[in-house]
């Protein structure tokens, strides 16, 4: 066997990608396409980091993840290997254990990782964005110091509690509630579809005080009358945890609340971090299934010659490659208006909305391309498309991307 060893120093020195690799992927990890060269548009740098990643997915995710996803079960030690190599909040300054890189690093890792499995990218997506993100933003510098160099090394995990069972895409109608009882807030509600839940040590929960305005504030695990029950029988995400928060009067130290911002444009900057990552993490699928079809097409014969000379066969794969090369160049742009701090929430939900039903599409129509094999765990398809499922849904539907998108067009808002 042969083995790659890989390591990316940040600025300070440290070793923030480390892995010891051999292939794992069908398809030779040389044929993953950059059709406009825009490779050529990236940095040393961001090339070095996604080169890293990709050889530890090949390692760590490739070997694990067809029988984490059967048996419905997380790989163990994720989060302490992500945190290992870098992939928590990315773009967190090296003062409070991240490795301070820029968007479109964020954006190759995440696309790294959902090569690997839409699970692993959620896991990491939710504590990067939804997670350190608003304690970083919105948080105290206490709370900043107490928690996210912890969170940054996956030392801790966190969640993050928006979705309600009665409330979904209309968050400003959430039931979640607190009160002030002077010494504390007390706090009633419940959240669900949340990612990491039953195995969160902390949670960033947004809940409405008595003057109707929404603030976020952090739970720990083990504060009385806060339970985090899993989801069971999905047929998605199968390799991670799902579940819910439940708040029983929980009562929450008035020091845990994010001072910073109230109302919903915390939650709301929370999503769209976290939209700019799955429009990145989805090309990951794509370019995974898309591979392993080219790769597959060639050396499967019928009629005594390779399915691949076949005109519908190459009429798929010259589709999927289009398909992919735009979602390329459409999140390599974003990423440069996200460090320009020029993105608008309406770009990342085109971003979304276009890369995910890229992704989905590519991961269903590759699946026929290998017939009966398609479903096999042999191959990367069937769980692709499975958890493509998910992700065309969480941090907005496919529909309501579209709304977001026609309200920018026009001016009218369509929701409601």
């Amino acid at each position: 066997m042969n083995y790659l060893l890989t390591i990316y120093f940040g600025n300070s020195g440290k070793a923030l990608f480390l892995g010891k690799t051999k292939t794992m992927s069908y398809y030779p990890l040389t044929s993953i396409p950059d059709y406009y060269s825009i490779d050529s548009l990236l940095t040393e740098e961001h090339k070095l980091i996604r080169d890293s990643v990709r050889s530890w997915v090949e390692s760590f995710v490739m070997p694990k993840i067809d029988e984490a996803a059967q048996n419905h079960t997380d790989i163990p030690g994720l989060m302490k290997e992500l945190g290992n190599i870098g992939a928590l909040g990315p773009y967190i300054p090296e003062e409070y254990g991240g490795p301070g890189l820029d968007q479109i690093s964020y954006g190759l890792i995440m696309q790294e990782l959902e090569r690997g499995d839409s699970a692993v990218r959620s896991a990491a997506s939710v504590q990067s964005s939804l997670v350190m993100f608003p304690i970083f933003e919105y948080g105290s510098e206490e709370q900043k110091r107490k928690y996210l160099p912890k969170l940054a090394s996956g030392d801790m995990i966190g969640c993050f509690g928006l979705t309600e069972p009665n409330h979904g895409s209309d968050p400003s109608s959430m039931e979640s509630k607190f009160t002030d009882q002077g010494d504390h807030y007390l706090l009633n509600g419940a959240k669900m579809w949340i990612t990491n839940s039953p195995i969160a040590d902390i949670a960033v929960v947004w809940a409405k005080g008595e003057d109707g305005k929404v603030r976020g504030m952090i739970l720990e695990r083990g504060m009385e009358g806060f339970t985090t029950p899993t989801t069971h029988n999905k047929w998605s995400l199968r390799a991670s945890k799902t579940g819910e928060l439940v708040f029983n009067n929980v009562k929450v130290p008035k020091e845990n609340l994010l001072p910073n911002v109230e109302g919903l444009k915390g939650p709301l900057s929370c999503l769209n971090s976290a939209r700019y990552g799955i429009s990145w993490g989805v090309i990951g699928a794509a370019i995974d299934c898309y591979c392993t079809a080219v790769q597959y097409t060639k050396e499967r014969k019928q009629f005594g010659k390779p399915i691949a000379s076949f005109q519908l066969q190459q009429k798929k794969l010259a589709e999927f490659l289009t398909e992919i090369t735009k979602a390329q160049l459409l999140c390599l742009q974003l990423g440069n208006l996200k460090n320009a701090h020029k993105a608008s929430p309406a770009q990342i939900s085109m971003a979304k909305r276009n890369n995910v039903k890229m992704a989905i599409d590519i991961a269903r129509e590759s699946r026929q391309m290998l017939g009966g094999m398609g479903i096999m765990g042999e191959f990367p398809m069937m769980r692709h498309a499975a958890n493509l499922e998910s992700v065309i849904t969480y941090e907005g539907t496919h529909d309501i991307h579209l709304l977001i998108t026609g309200m920018d067009i026009t001016g009218i808002n369509a929701f409601g």
